[in-house]
């Protein structure tokens, strides 16, 4: 096997080599014949190409068009695809639903039907992307070819002063970003997750979010990034997921929104919901309760890391009352602490507000309506797209969270409408925005059906404006 193989590479550079300045035409290719090889075995022939990797094989399809034919076999650049460090899941989710794009796609030509040997190369051939996932509460940035984020900060506004206006925070922001990844702005294109804001479908709404967006798209530009994609972090997280269609329930910093999202689209005609226990409110209720006991901090990080540790979700909440749920933890620099019930009690002001003294609507409750709605609104032949829940948000890492919602959303709707509805947990913890982003900047068409550039953003934007003028 060593030997023959050792051929076939050795036939493979000497065509490649003597025709790398010479395209041969079809009838060349159909004559061109490489002797014994023509016997070879067809499986064993694959076999010969996996242990050549896709370079070489690649370079054997100029052989000869037999050659040609077996190496353009989907199977063997499925096989290569498969041993590539992303996985193969992941992969196929990416190409199957993600290559068209979002609503920019339209603006381009592109062909969809690409072989697996086409959308090996491409995705190959792609540089990398800088990602950054920020929020009001943490953000998070790295490379779209590294396998987790390479830094975290803390909020949004950290990086420039409130009272400036939006364009100078955002500069501030972005360049801090690529200060930190000590990388030049234009020398990658930038995915840049936007949080969910202004959620209702108002025209004041509308124009605040097109205000957001160009806000980062100008900026962007001015910094000469050679192509961005600014998209919803809800959307993300749920094609983290491995899905287009579904309500996204994101745990954020200061609220918790409800999304329904239908094939990549938030859909804000029917109803985005917010109520006020976010990640802030959870960790203030704690230490409330510490307080109680007498147990006071100076700085909610030593809270926040007793949530993170310690906290969990109980999936019924009457049951566990009556346990010894006693653990400890320790915090670097403030000692071991001790959490009974208050592991519990911090997750369900979730479904029972009233808990921490606030007039809203319970999760389950929220979750429920926005369902109804999406149920209603007749949106898509397929009733139940909306029954699949996505967790998202640091918070939603709780443990005993998707349990607890998924059964508190069967008892709560009638029993026929129940089946089917199923909650998906945070796929990748805190990070899953930001592995979304990563999934589309490594998609085969990222550039051509995801990106926009400087010049295609000033001709969107007059058309915009034209627009606007005319009406």
């Amino acid at each position: 096997m060593a030997l023959l193989l050792k051929k076939v590479w050795e036939s493979v550079s000497n065509r490649s080599n003597s025709n790398s300045n010479v395209k041969l035409s079809e009838s060349q290719l159909f004559q061109s014949s490489t002797g014994a090889f023509d016997k070879l075995p067809v499986d064993i022939f694959q076999q010969i190409l996996r242990f050549l990797g896709p370079k070489d094989a690649a370079k054997a399809s100029v052989v000869c068009k037999t050659w040609k034919f077996l190496v353009s076999d989907d199977r063997l650049w499925i096989y290569f695809l498969q041993n590539r460090k992303e996985p193969w899941e992941t992969i196929v989710f990416a190409e199957t639903n993600l290559r068209a794009g979002h609503t920019l796609g339209s603006y381009y030509n592109y062909d969809l039907h690409l072989s697996f040997m086409q959308i090996y190369a491409r995705r190959a051939h792609l540089t990398g992307s800088v990602i950054i996932d920020g929020g009001s509460g943490y953000c998070k940035y790295g490379w779209s070819k590294y396998s987790a984020p390479s830094g975290r900060s803390a909020t949004f506004l950290e990086f420039g002063n409130i009272e400036s206006p939006m364009y100078s925070r955002l500069r501030h922001f972005f360049a801090t970003i690529h200060s930190r990844m000590q990388v030049k702005p234009s020398s990658q294109p930038i995915v840049v997750s936007v949080p969910l804001c202004h959620s209702d479908d108002t025209e004041s709404a509308k124009a605040s979010r097109r205000q957001l967006k160009d806000a980062i798209y100008s900026v962007l530009f001015d910094m000469n990034v050679p192509a961005v994609c600014a998209i919803d972090q809800a959307v993300l997280s749920l094609y983290a997921a491995r899905r287009t269609s579904g309500i996204v329930v994101n745990i954020g910093f200061h609220v918790t929104s409800i999304v329904p999202i239908l094939r990549g689209k938030i859909m804000r005609s029917v109803g985005v919901e917010t109520i006020g226990q976010g990640a802030l409110r959870l960790t203030g209720y704690l230490r409330e309760q510490m307080q109680q006991r007498g147990i006071n901090f100076e700085s909610l990080y030593t809270v926040r890391s007793l949530k993170e540790n310690l906290c969990y979700v109980a999936l019924d909440y009457e049951a566990e009352l009556a346990k010894d749920t006693r653990a400890s933890f320790e915090v670097p620099g403030e000692g071991v602490f001790t959490l009974s019930k208050e592991r519990f009690l911090t997750g369900e002001i979730l479904f029972r507000p009233q808990l921490g003294g606030m007039q809203a609507m319970g999760l389950h409750q929220a979750v429920a309506l926005c369902m109804d709605h999406c149920h209603h609104a007749e949106l898509a032949t397929d009733d139940g797209w909306f029954k699949t829940v996505v967790l998202a948000g640091g918070t939603s890492c709780l443990p005993g969270l998707p349990e607890r919602l998924e059964k508190e959303l069967r008892g709560y709707v009638s029993p026929a409408f129940s089946d089917g509805i199923k909650v998906i947990p945070p796929p990748y913890g805190p990070d899953s925005a930001w592995f979304g982003a990563k999934l589309i900047a490594n998609v085969s068409t990222f550039r051509d059906t995801w990106c926009i550039n400087k010049k295609q953003f000033h001709q969107r934007s007059r058309r915009n404006s034209s627009f606007i003028g005319s009406w």
